[in-house]
């Protein structure tokens, strides 16, 4: 059975399977809990976080081109510092894009409550069958994965900016009132928490090997997905807070918390009932395409370590009917599934966002590694401009929102680092003598110093 994937996904793909692992939660959800802790400047929040998100995009987007194969965030730091980082970084980013779908489509509840009246247990069951689905979808195929994907996003773009038109003459600019009465540091607490949601735009880099044409469908997918989504984030929360009373954002939502559905909320000042259902079923769709989106990515990360011999070589083999990696796929889907059925996913997704938080200011250090070791190996058609001043504002700017997490999640990402650590000790180390491309910068510096001394 041959173990390569096949290069179908265009330009146009690329791009949407990157927009859909970003739009979800991040437009459908957060706007109201980043509200709470920002006021009206929640909208800078959205803008720091994209900002701080930047440098990583730009970092994967040229080691991408100089190693266009599965496994994005994992492979690029495993190649920069050793299988030990490594494994750390590809299981907890595994964890972490999975935490994130399972959250999409349980969010899809308070959406779907909109329509019909169900049960808590039905939404569940919901859920569970939307996952299902995805997960065949995704083992039938890639290109059809992203044709749905393609679809979906545009339907969900096209319906988002008919919100932000048709909101421009319906906003009270007396919302705007005390604009940063919060300070920065509300703004910096809101851009930790939404910060989420742009962490899909790298996912794209998890299926480099499916990808046409990667050394320029690479980097411009992600470089224009990230563009497009700051202007939209941007526009659709002025868009929330300008519609909504700042009390309902902030007390309508469960247990008197932030709203679950603020995009619905202002809905219903432009178009009443009939917005509140459009938008629904706007909200529906978009949270499974970012499901759809997570669970192509991350079963990417299995695959590769596979490859490398730290996870169980039956994780590499391709189906030789639909060239997908079907047992990753599987065990992805399983994880998915058992999250949805029995834990509670916001809770875990607040913990998975600090571990993505980590690992983008991880990725900012590998590309410095990699430009800093001049192997030869290392010749990406596309270089991050900026450098290296750009990846490190990322990494100052990615550990100061961590900071702002709280105890809880970063004992959580603490805990995904030590199971990280575990599991190589126990399956990886014997499996491998690889070193990263760090070893081979400390080895020459470890010559020169033996020669000085001679």
């Amino acid at each position: 059975m041959k173990d390569d994937l096949e290069r179908d996904l265009g330009l146009y793909a690329t791009v949407t399977i990157s927009m859909g692992a970003m739009i979800g939660s991040g437009i459908f959800v957060l706007p109201a809990l980043g509200l709470k802790k920002a006021g009206p400047a929640v909208i800078l929040a959205y803008i720091l976080a994209g900002l701080v998100v930047l440098p990583a995009a730009l970092s994967k987007a040229e080691m991408a081109t100089a190693m266009p194969e599965s496994g994005g965030t994992y492979l690029y730091i495993d190649r920069a510092m050793g299988p030990l980082a490594g494994t750390v970084a590809g299981i907890g980013a595994w964890f972490s894009l999975v935490f994130k779908s399972s959250f999409a489509l349980v969010g899809l509840g308070a959406y779907l409550l909109l329509l019909v009246p169900v049960s808590g247990r039905l939404v569940k069951a919901v859920a569970l069958g939307l996952a299902t689905l995805i997960i065949g979808l995704n083992i039938v195929g890639t290109e059809q994965s992203g044709k749905a994907q393609s679809i979906i996003v545009t339907a969900v773009v096209v319906a988002l900016a008919a919100y932000v038109l048709n909101a421009g003459v319906a906003v009270d600019t007396t919302r705007f009132d005390g604009f940063a009465a919060k300070g920065a540091g509300g703004i910096v607490t809101a851009a930790a928490f939404v910060f989420v949601s742009y962490a899909g735009v790298t996912k794209i880099a998890s299926v480099a090997e499916e990808i046409e044409n990667p050394d320029r469908n690479l980097p411009l997918g992600i470089l224009i997905s990230m563009g497009v989504m700051m202007v939209l984030y941007t526009l659709v929360v002025a868009a929330v807070v300008g519609l909504n009373d700042p009390n309902v954002l902030s007390t309508s939502g469960p247990g008197d918390g932030p709203s679950l559905t603020p995009m619905a909320d202002g809905a219903s000042q432009l178009l009443g009932g009939v917005g509140i259902v459009v938008i629904a079923v706007v909200a529906i769709l978009a949270l499974t395409s970012m499901a759809n989106a997570g669970v192509l990515a991350s079963s990417r990360f299995p695959l590769a370590m596979s490859r490398d011999s730290l996870a169980p070589k039956g994780l590499a083999r391709v189906s030789e009917r639909f060239q997908t990696p079907r047992n990753a796929i599987v065990v992805t889907g399983v994880l998915l599934l058992a999250l949805i059925a029995f834990v509670p996913v916001v809770e875990l997704a607040k913990l998975a966002s600090a571990f993505q938080i980590l690992v983008f200011s991880i990725v900012n250090v590998a590309l410095i590694v990699f430009r800093t070791s001049g192997v030869e190996s290392y010749q990406p058609s596309f270089r991050s401009p900026g450098y290296p001043f750009v990846q490190l504002l990322g990494v100052v700017g990615g550990f100061a929102l961590l900071t702002q997490m709280g105890t809880l999640p970063i004992l959580g990402a603490a805990g995904i680092i030590v199971g990280g650590v575990a599991w190589y000790l126990v399956y990886g180390r014997n499996r491998t003598d690889r070193e990263g491309v760090l070893g081979v910068i400390l080895a020459r510096r470890r010559d020169e110093e033996s020669v000085t001394s001679d």
